[in-house]
């Protein structure tokens, strides 16, 4: 028989990619969002993770094989961040029936468990590179580490196995996520070609010049399903990346050639994404208007903070997956065929001209 799964926060980046896997190999899939968007093969089902008598509703009469945890709601601090996003993982856990069965779920998280929350990321005393599983939390508040403990503390009362997973930044498609880096640097190379604007880098020397990894949503997608079918990858948790390591200075030349512009000079200077698009919105509408986009709005396929964030990291970054490839997982996804797939998807669905 089919396996079901619910899919939390499908319309998203990670969601969706999972959902599709899943659907691909068969699992009767529920897409959890709280404004749920159609999905091939995938059941609809709307909630709102900060209701906890309403998450129990939508939930009543479901039982899973598998849970994947790909949702958050970014606040204005890592206090509310935690508050909210934690109880987000205990309302699904405790909404959930009881498992009358073998029952797994999957957490994702990130590396700002090895980096720190956006307050103070990539700052202070940080374990060495590449990161590893063992380097364990650091000393501050983080609300990765409170989700995590929901999904322990519900494991502890229910009896599922966990597994938790730190993918670096994710390649993919979605639309209103509130970490994109992918279609922010689709949406920004357009708008310099539209403009002959330099196509500037805009993060740190550091990254620049030093090595760094990502996570293709697809790879993400298998390493998650890897995890609930395989039992020595239970009550684990696991970093995520591709499997290549690149430079930024590299990478910048390939972007700006798929879009037929010149990769700037790089001079050493922060050109934040944030205040080079600050002005954007009416020109994104205007091209949207005359290229029939399906998507005018410009801050709902950009989130040029969170590229700022990622690309201004002081330090070089990157991740070690030696502990999957040990237990058998073989995934490997090249990141420039990674982002130039993206490019070809978003301009196939009108997202960019």
């Amino acid at each position: 028989m089919a396996k079901t799964a619910l899919v939390v926060g499908a319309s998203g980046i990670v969601g969706s990619a999972t959902a599709a896997l899943l659907v691909e190999r068969g699992w009767t899939v529920h897409g959890l969002a709280r404004r749920p968007v159609a999905q091939a093969g995938v059941l609809p089902l709307a909630a709102d993770l900060q209701d906890e008598a309403g998450t129990a509703a939508a939930l009543a009469g479901l039982h899973p094989d598998a849970v994947f945890i790909t949702t958050w709601l970014r606040q204005d601090s890592e206090a509310e961040n935690i508050r909210v996003n934690s109880a987000m993982v205990r309302n699904l856990l405790d909404g959930l029936p009881r498992p009358v069965g073998p029952r797994h779920v999957a957490l994702v998280t990130g590396l700002k468990h090895y980096l720190g929350p956006f307050e103070a990321y990539g700052q202070g005393s940080l374990p060495e590179t590449p990161f590893r599983e063992e380097q364990g939390r650091l000393d501050v508040e983080n609300f990765y580490y409170a989700q995590e403990d929901e999904v322990f503390a519900a494991a502890a009362r229910d009896g599922f196995t966990w597994s938790v997973h730190r993918p670096h930044t994710v390649i993919g498609k979605a639309i209103g996520n509130a970490m994109n880096m992918g279609t922010t640097l689709a949406v920004y190379a357009t708008l310099c070609r539209e403009t002959g604007r330099p196509f500037s880098f805009p993060g740190s020397a550091a990254q620049w010049s030093g090595l760094t990894d990502m996570t293709a949503a697809g790879q993400l997608a298998r390493h998650l399903l890897w995890a609930a079918e395989t039992v020595a990858a239970h009550d684990a948790a696991f970093n995520v990346v591709n499997g290549d390591v690149f430079r930024w200075q590299w990478m910048w030349s390939r972007i700006a050639a798929w879009f037929g512009i010149e990769a700037d000079p790089f001079d050493g200077t922060p050109r934040p994404l944030e205040e080079q698009m600050a002005e954007d919105a009416a020109l994104w509408r205007e091209i949207a208007g005359r290229e029939d986009l399906a998507e005018p709005e410009l801050a709902r396929l950009a989130s040029p903070w969170h590229t700022d964030a990622d690309l201004g990291r002081p330090i070089e970054v990157v991740t070690d997956m030696s502990k999957s490839r040990r237990l058998g997982f073989t995934g490997y996804q090249p990141t420039d065929d990674a982002f130039l797939a993206l490019f070809e998807r978003l301009r196939a669905d009108r997202l960019i001209p």
